[in-house]
């Protein structure tokens, strides 16, 4: 058998190339959108994708099963609840798919959404009695379970798919043998879940006496330990999630994007287009186009920027100067494809219009807390998740997370000349909300360098002293 994690951080997604050696023949699950690896892996062990499997329809990223599918002339298989728009196999429980020695068991473990399927991968040549693993896609994580409440499913309830995802877990999970490898399709960081491992394979046995949610509790029980504390979702997920199940376009990664000049960025600013900044907060507080967002290309770029941004928007980029194509893919990724092209030499361009630049106002931990002393009417906002906010956070700040920042613009107050300062727990997503407040007219606004990391040793000690 070969058997192939490929892991992406930057998304904390997981996809898997399972193959015969013998036979030659292979089958690619919950791929991404940009499709070189598996394809290069393939032809690196002379095998043949003949099917691309979804294990449910993802919210959080757009699928490559179309592009593979293009790529190799395999069959899509999607689970037999799954009403997708383009031809596709109905994979029904109990359907096994023979590769040659390497034997995959379709398991329907409805629950994150009614389609999702777990897949358990036999290697025969190996072991007749214990599966080799399990690809559980987001119905079981380590140390977590996929949520049941995205409502990526119309006319669904997540009590409904809750109790669906109890029974998935304890008929079809945990009826494997413990010594059953566990390969989800999401690790820490995701927000598909509350609490993911970083780690990124476990076994049946280890979920079995570690994970919360499987400890021995009532249906009820467990809808309400699942549900509580889940992290806002970004707003694309319901768009991809639709976009998931439909005959889309297919993504070209090879394609470059436009380069424009700053003229050509300032007339699609004017006419609504979007500018993402992708620079470090660093680079990008120390001078930025007027109106743009600062979405750092060295963090979960993709996420934010679905965050902030709509599928419908048309994108610019001003990057650092070779970066653009990362962020061309990183985008398609999540389904982003309005992009109208990146600003050419950006240094040179904001060099040479200096009326066009801004800086923007990063305070110290020791700043910020002289500030919440001293300025009267100080807004504070803290747009971590609430989960973070409940394990300690500063006096009289809010909680708006990034995920639902453009949506609840107006919660900030109406006063645009009030002093507004946000924080996060390191910096990265205040960055990004203070220069989403700044596009929005706000015109004194902070955020505070090194977040509430730098911020609670200071608390500490306050409350010491």
């Amino acid at each position: 058998m070969i058997f192939e994690q490929h892991y992406l951080d930057c998304l904390s997604q997981a996809s898997y190339l399972v193959g015969d050696e013998r036979t030659g023949r292979a089958v690619v699950v919950d791929p991404r959108r940009d499709v070189a690896d598996y394809l290069a892996s393939a032809q690196e062990h002379g095998l043949a994708i003949e099917l691309v499997i979804e294990t449910h329809f993802h919210a959080d990223f757009l699928s490559g099963h179309l592009e593979l599918a293009e790529a190799t002339g395999a069959e899509i298989g999607v689970g037999a609840a799954g009403a997708a728009e383009f031809p596709h196999r109905a994979l029904q429980h109990g359907d096994r798919i023979e590769l040659g020695d390497v034997v995959l068991e379709i398991r329907a473990t409805p629950g994150h959404t009614p389609e999702s399927i777990s897949i358990v991968v036999w290697d025969l040549a190996t072991d007749v009695e214990v599966p080799y693993g399990v690809l559980t896609g987001d119905t079981l994580f380590i140390g977590d379970v996929g949520r049941p409440d995205l409502l990526a499913s119309v006319g669904v309830t997540a009590e409904q798919l809750g109790r669906s995802l109890y029974t998935s877990l304890r008929e079809q999970l945990l009826t494997l043998p413990d010594a059953t490898k566990v390969f989800p399709a999401h690790g820490a960081g995701s927000a598909c879940g509350k609490q993911l491992s970083t780690e990124t394979v476990s076994t049946i046995g280890e979920q079995r006496t570690g994970n919360y949610a499987l400890a021995d509790m009532t249906v009820e029980e467990f809808l309400d330990v699942v549900t509580e504390g889940q992290p806002a979702a970004p707003g694309y997920f319901s768009y991809d999630a639709t976009l998931n199940k439909s005959d889309r376009l297919v993504f070209d990664e090879d394609a470059p994007a436009a380069p424009l000049t700053l003229d050509e960025v300032l007339d699609l600013q004017a006419h609504g287009a979007v500018v993402v900044d992708t620079r470090d907060a660093a680079t990008f507080a120390a001078g930025h186009l007027a109106g743009s967002l600062n979405v750092a290309l060295d963090g979960r770029f993709a996420e934010f920027a679905g965050s902030v941004a709509l599928p419908t928007d048309t994108l610019v980029l001003v990057t650092e100067p070779g970066d653009e194509a990362e962020a061309r893919v990183r985008l398609a990724r999540i389904g982003f494809d309005r992009l109208a092209g990146y600003l050419t030499d950006p240094y040179g361009a904001l060099v040479d219009r200096p009326e066009l630049v801004r800086r923007a106002s990063r305070l110290t931990a020791e700043e910020f807390l002289a500030r919440t002393r001293e300025v009267p009417g100080l807004r504070i906002v803290d747009v971590r998740t609430h989960g973070e906010h409940a394990l300690g956070s500063v006096d009289g700040a809010d909680v708006v997370p990034v995920a639902r920042l453009r949506d609840k613009i107006s919660a900030i107050g109406d006063d645009l000349e009030a002093p507004v300062v946000v924080f996060c727990a390191g910096g990265y997503r205040s960055s990004l909300a203070a220069s989403l407040l700044r596009a929005h007219g706000f015109a004194d606004v902070s955020d505070v360098l090194g977040g509430y990391g730098a911020v609670a040793p200071l608390l500490v000690e306050g409350s010491a002293g």
